[in-house]
């Protein structure tokens, strides 16, 4: 009976979310319109900025739009993963989340629920903007479209974690999307989605070095290499270390009893 609960709720959960986004039309749009822009647009000009570069796992040279695509790819999931946690804002806002918090199971689940929901939500986005880019000329292996699955449910749980975190602090709607923006440039900008880290370390060894413990540049660096049916063990250390780092803290900071939103005046304060 309890697992027939839980499947019941991760259903409902995954299909609230579903419905969601499909009634969202321009969500699904502004998810590609950011890495079409870069693709077809910035590619160029940085093409010829930044040369060709045989660098792993590339086995030979490169355009810099196979370069690019995992950087987007991971972009689609970063901003994908604060959408989905500002949806939480607005729940608690409006009062609506009360009714997903009466369910009996334990509020971990709850969470792991709305995690894994955003992240479905996520890959299918990624991989309409991967069947985009097969017309640009990027193509990977065929089998590196089934390999990377692995490396995006991971890399989407880890950067969703990270949005439901943050989303514990913010109490109203309006914070939490210039809270968006403050983490979500900074962790793009600086990794190696854009450029490869040797060409930031020779501009910047000090940018350089923060690209490298970005954990959005470990995320890129294991759906770059998963693309082209190679594993980077250490991105997928670091990128598992930062999903249980953030995931933990944000079932700490949404438990009524001890977490920051009880402290400013949650669920547990309002009886």
């Amino acid at each position: 009976m309890n697992a027939t609960l839980r499947w019941r709720c991760l259903r409902a959960v995954i299909v609230r979310e579903g419905l969601r986004f499909v009634h969202q039309r321009e969500r699904f749009f502004a998810a590609l319109v950011r890495p079409l822009v870069w693709l077809a647009i910035f590619a160029v000009g940085f093409r010829a900025v930044l040369g060709l570069s045989i660098i792993p796992p590339y086995e030979t040279y490169i355009l810099y739009e196979d370069y690019v695509t995992p950087g987007l790819v991971a972009m689609i999931q970063l901003f994908n993963g604060m959408q989905s946690s500002l949806s939480m804002v607005y729940d608690r806002e409006m009062g609506s989340m009360k009714t997903l918090l009466v369910s009996p199971l334990p509020r971990w689940y709850l969470l792991v629920c709305k995690l894994l929901a955003g992240v479905l939500v996520s890959i299918a986005q990624v991989y309409v903007f991967l069947a985009i880019a097969w017309f640009w000329g990027v193509q990977p292996p065929e089998l590196g479209y089934l390999a990377v699955l692995p490396a995006l449910v991971l890399s989407g749980l880890m950067l969703g974690a990270l949005g439901l975190l943050l989303s514990s602090f913010i109490r109203q709607l309006e914070n939490f999307a210039g809270v968006m923006n403050f983490v979500i440039f900074p962790m793009f900008f600086a990794s190696s989605a854009l450029y490869p880290l040797w060409r930031i370390r020779e501009g910047s060894p000090t940018l350089a070095w923060i690209a490298g413990i970005n954990p959005f540049t470990q995320a890129v660096e294991l759906i770059r290499f998963a693309l082209y049916l190679q594993f980077n063990g250490t991105a997928f250390l670091a990128v598992t270390a930062c999903l249980a780092l953030f995931l933990g803290g944000a079932i700490l900071a949404y438990d009524p009893g001890r977490g920051f939103w009880a402290r400013r005046g949650g669920p547990a304060e309002q009886g």
